[in-house]
């Protein structure tokens, strides 16, 4: 897989993505991920990549010309024109489901605003789709492409040891991931659930899934609404339920 950024901090991104596990994928030729200087492609003789923004407003907008070029540059080395995906706060939330399917493609790129945000114009000539981190407002879209980055990255095959590593966390079935413990079995006078020692497979895989039902019932019951539930998982929320 490969994933572009469009930025006008590659130094900020490089630093991060060629550390940790997916500076370990990049090393091991899984993943390739690449950095593209916006600024490089102004043609103000000062090196400026925005203006003031017309209808007046604070701030300044990235101009459409630097993108735009630097968009076209990545499609001639590329050969094709690939995903382009915005991240901006106007965006569909990221969500498990959208970057698992973007874990399955061959690659896509990420266009990073900053300042004031980006003129429209662009925006519409070459972004497929927008996606935000929440609702809130960061600086630049650095730092959600970067988690983007991650979050899609770990899926690959070959990046994790195994599907499980992630396929059993927070989100990627719909639910809250079961707590889990480590060495010592006591600590602060607290105890390893005695299930998770007892070596009964099964009644530990039934253990995990009552208390990711549980934990996501507790504390984000909203999700239930949209996860895929047996009939026993209904039995048991009945039962939490009651009073």
């Amino acid at each position: 897989m490969r994933i572009d950024i469009l930025t006008l901090f590659p130094d900020m991104c490089r630093a991060v993505f060629h550390e940790s596990i997916v500076g370990r994928a990049i090393d091991k030729g899984l993943l390739e991920v690449y950095a593209h200087d916006i600024r490089d492609y102004t043609l103000d003789k000062h090196n400026r990549v925005d203006d003031t923004p017309y209808g007046g407003g604070m701030g300044m907008l990235m101009q459409a010309q630097p993108i735009y070029d630097c968009w076209r540059a990545l499609c001639a080395e590329l050969g094709k024109r690939p995903h382009l995906i915005y991240l901006s706060p106007q965006g569909k939330t990221l969500t498990q489901a959208r970057a698992k399917e973007l874990s399955q493609t061959d690659g896509f790129a990420l266009l990073c605003g900053h300042y004031e945000g980006v003129d429209e114009r662009v925006l519409e000539e070459i972004v497929d789709e927008e996606i935000s981190l929440g609702d809130y407002v960061l600086t630049g879209g650095e730092l959600p492409a970067l988690v983007l980055t991650d979050c899609v990255a770990r899926m690959v095959p070959g990046v994790l040891p195994n599907e499980e590593a992630f396929s059993q966390e927070s989100h990627y079935d719909g639910l809250l991931e079961h707590p889990q413990y480590t060495k010592p079995y006591e600590w602060n006078g607290k105890t390893v659930p005695e299930v998770l020692i007892s070596g009964h497979h099964a009644n530990i895989e039934k253990w995990k899934r009552e208390q990711s039902l549980l934990r996501t019932y507790q504390r984000r019951p909203e999700l239930l609404d949209c996860a895929e539930l047996t009939k026993t998982d209904l039995e048991f929320l009945e039962k939490v339920k009651k009073p």
